[in-house]
């Protein structure tokens, strides 16, 4: 019955611990919690969420800390993964639908492989609701800083997380610019989206940069292909990149709602 009763302690969320009052009561009453941050020196996904399995966790929401530096970095290496599409030639043998397609389904993975290659780190602070709350009900002036922050909500902590664990585990790597080319080919010609029209030729594209980089890995590494085979695996996390929390992150504090 104890060790029941402890197990059950341990899956209770730990949103739900604290003191029996109201739930006005605590948004009343609750201390201002200190903002989450990350520094880049010090971030690594172990300590990233404290409360690993709570159900809550889906809902906390962060934003950049200065984005009128970082979304201006962003902007920059969204205009070069552009540049990047424009200067191939094989994709303008492709129709326009084939290219829009690609484009629509590609450009967050590419984005991401950007920010990697640029190396744009970016601070973090999470939106206290509670706080936004309390002042409501306290019928507190909000700052303008408060209401540019709480207009928009913000991106998913957790998609951030997972998008900064990839950039970390690249950085790390060490890649070339040219890996980064291949790469890049690698992720934009997508033969597997629904709706192409010219899948068996994406699918020749898509073979031809996986296998110079696999050539040029094999050259640089002495013919060890351990490395070709690792980068690969660490594009296939790239797939759940969400393309709405990169636009919520990077591009909704300066944009608004613009579908991108």
């Amino acid at each position: 019955m104890a060790s029941q009763a402890s197990l059950e302690k341990s899956r209770k969320c730990q949103c739900e611990t604290g003191h029996p009052q109201s739930i006005l009561y605590q948004i009343l009453n609750k201390e201002e919690q200190d903002e989450t941050r990350w520094h880049p020196q010090y971030y690594h996904p172990c300590y990233s969420i404290s409360s690993a399995g709570c159900p809550c966790e889906g809902n906390r929401k962060v934003v950049l800390r200065t984005p009128e530096v970082t979304c201006m970095r962003a902007s920059e290496v969204l205009l070069k993964t552009i540049t990047f599409i424009r200067n191939l030639p094989s994709f303008y043998h492709l129709p326009q639908e084939d290219q829009a397609l690609l484009v629509q389904q590609c450009w967050a993975p590419l984005f991401v492989l950007g920010l990697a290659q640029e190396w744009v780190n970016f601070e973090l602070k999470e939106i206290s609701v509670p706080s936004l709350l309390k002042k409501i009900l306290l019928n507190q002036s909000l700052t303008d800083s408060d209401k540019v922050e709480n207009s928009s909500l913000g991106a998913s902590l957790a998609d951030v997380q997972k998008m900064k664990n990839f950039l970390e585990k690249f950085w790390n790597a060490d890649i070339c610019a040219k890996e980064y080319a291949y790469l890049k080919g690698i992720i934009l010609f997508n033969p597997e989206l629904p709706g192409l029209r010219f899948r068996h030729y994406v699918q020749t594209l898509q073979q031809e940069a996986q296998r110079t980089l696999m050539e040029f890995s094999s050259m640089m590494y002495n013919r060890n292909l351990g490395r070709f085979a690792w980068i690969l695996g660490l594009l296939a996390s790239l797939k759940a990149v969400n393309a709405e929390t990169i636009a919520d992150l990077f591009f909704r504090p300066i944009l608004g709602e613009v579908n991108l």
